[in-house]
């Protein structure tokens, strides 16, 4: 079984308003001011998928500062997933409203429209089908991930409705791109250790966080934390597969594409050609997501 970890899609009106969005959506705009950058819908996602013989694709949803956009997309996701036959596994997303703990927003506590708080909106979700929260940023999101709120409430709806949470981690050097800031490695750091247990896929080799598993203390706080390859063409090279299993084991990797950024049959190709071992390809390419993941 093959498994894209890590894939957007965006609901056909989301991406017709692509322009107005961009003047008060700043995560969106940060990477969709580009006309370069594609947006993809489920169809075009299913064909793709097709074209790689690629069995199922993780959908993460967005990190939008609006209500109406979250639940918007959360629907189409959710429908998505519901309507292709268990092809694509959903990843939702929480809403921030202002006046968290810490002076930044926090998840939206008012009662909305077909939800009361936001343990039952999570509640909802979970009962619609979702299998994890992400992509979530953070920083761009105005929470702490190391301590407040939102952290918590989080880590609670991880452990209760068995949710993975996908955040995007940022490599704290190299070349600046669109789309690079994101979580800390010490915020990441700080809430592996507050939640531990919970199950954490951090984005884009973690932003090297493997590397520093050869820390004792690091390696046990990481024990339940795995790392996609999501955009890895533009980050390292085709070596890292190997010196990351060799770190830490091919059990806690994961094969992502980030689709639309790159198609998923190039994706899925350079880790054809990375040197695996057919178990570590095996496991690596869509054995660990299944298993992470309940498929």
């Amino acid at each position: 079984m093959i498994i894209d970890a890590h894939a957007h899609i965006f609901p056909p009106a989301v991406r017709e308003r692509r322009a107005d969005l961009l003047g008060h959506e700043p995560s969106f705009a940060e990477i969709y001011t580009n006309p370069k950058a594609v947006m993809a819908t489920a169809e075009e996602l299913l064909r793709s998928m097709d074209e790689a013989e690629i069995d199922k694709t993780v959908v993460v949803n967005f990190a939008w500062h609006g209500e109406a956009l979250v639940d918007e997309t959360n629907e189409y996701i959710l429908d998505a997933a519901a309507r292709f036959a268990g092809r694509l596994v959903p990843f939702v997303s929480i809403a921030p409203a202002g006046g968290g703990k810490h002076g930044g927003p926090q998840f939206e506590e008012a009662p909305r429209a077909g939800s009361s708080d936001p343990r039952m909106q999570i509640r909802a979700l979970a009962a619609a089908g979702a299998r994890g929260i992400g992509e979530l940023r953070p920083e761009q999101s105005g929470y702490d991930l190391a301590d407040s709120d939102e952290a918590d409430l989080l880590a609670w709806a991880a452990s209760a409705y068995d949710l993975t949470l996908l955040v995007h981690v940022t490599e704290p050097v190299g070349h600046v791109y669109a789309g690079k800031q994101g979580l800390s490695l010490t915020s990441l750091y700080a809430f592996a250790r507050a939640a531990s247990g919970v199950n954490i896929i951090a984005a884009h080799w973690g932003g090297g966080l493997p590397f520093y598993e050869l820390m004792p203390e690091v390696r046990d706080t990481l024990a339940a934390m795995y790392f996609d390859t999501s955009a890895e063409h533009l980050l390292y090279d085709v070596s890292i597969y190997r010196r990351v299993i060799d770190l830490i084991g091919a059990e806690r990797v994961l094969w992502a594409s980030d689709f639309p950024l790159i198609s998923q049959a190039t994706a899925l190709e350079r880790t054809m050609n990375a040197g695996l071992s057919e178990e570590e390809f095996a496991a690596v390419a869509g054995g660990n997501a299944a298993r992470l993941l309940g498929l």
